[in-house]
């Protein structure tokens, strides 16, 4: 029994793998690098702007959007060169991210005038639902 058990925790993650749904994209090894490396930055960017927020610092909330995350980042995350390697829906959910992120930009430094955070807030979750919505649709190789 306990050999089974064992044989099919072994088996479980192949299963898993197996099961996956998500579109694969398969990118040449350096794009794949910088793409793995441009969602890490964006996580950190994230991070930082919670951290902004629960400062009340909503105008360096949205200095860290709009430069990291938003449409003024692309050039810099290298959008034009990476589009081609995406599917057409990843590369629409990458565009929508960024909008997104510039729309939170100017809703945090609308917060810092109106003292209300919670429009901040949703326009943040609105970023973090494009992140989410391309990582469930797809993996990279």
């Amino acid at each position: 029994m306990k050999r089974t058990k064992l044989i099919l925790l072994c088996l479980l993650p192949l299963s898993a793998v197996a099961e996956d749904g998500r579109v694969l994209v398969e990118l040449p090894p350096m794009m794949r690098e910088h793409m793995l490396h441009n969602m890490r930055d964006h996580l950190e960017t994230l991070r930082s702007i919670v951290t902004r927020l629960g400062q009340a610092d909503y105008e360096g909330a949205a200095e860290l959007a709009e430069g990291g995350l938003g449409m003024s980042a692309m050039q810099m995350h290298g959008a034009a060169h990476m589009a081609p390697f995406m599917p057409e829906g990843m590369r629409q959910a990458g565009i929508a991210m960024h909008r997104a992120a510039s729309r939170f930009a100017q809703a945090a430094r609308d917060a810092e005038v109106r003292g209300d955070p919670a429009t901040a807030l949703r326009a943040l979750a609105d970023v973090m639902a494009q992140c989410t919505a391309c990582h469930a649709g797809y993996r990279l190789q």
